[in-house]
């Protein structure tokens, strides 16, 4: 199963932008898809996830300002964000786990990253 991030770039302080990661390949369920980041000299870190049945999870430091969505007829993850700040610039990477085929053969997949600059 393949990862494809887009949709970074350079956005000033107080900006929005929205990420977004096409799943293909052998899917046969998807059943969590995430954001994570990493910053310069960093780890990374967990940004915000999405469960099948729609729950999420975001990290303290986005609550109120991003929001992570799903389209599943399109195996598609977004990543919304607003009033961005400096602090998050990073690389930001998705990642999803679920299953390949009905024979329950699982996969776990990273995209490739793309990155966000968030400066004046």
């Amino acid at each position: 199963v393949q990862l494809q991030a887009s949709g970074g770039g350079l956005v000033q302080p107080g900006g929005s932008l929205r990420l977004s990661c096409a799943a293909s390949g052998s899917i046969f369920e998807i059943n969590a898809m995430a954001w994570y980041r990493q910053a310069p000299g960093k780890q990374r870190e967990l940004v915000a996830a999405i469960i099948s049945g729609g729950s999420t999870k975001y990290a303290d430091s986005v609550k109120g300002r991003f929001t992570i969505s799903r389209d599943n007829a399109k195996n598609t993850l977004y990543l919304q964000m607003n009033s961005l700040k400096p602090e998050d610039t990073a690389v930001y990477y998705c990642s999803a786990v679920g299953l390949k085929n009905s024979d329950y053969d699982r996969f776990g997949s990273w995209g490739q990253g793309t990155q966000l600059t968030v400066s004046s």
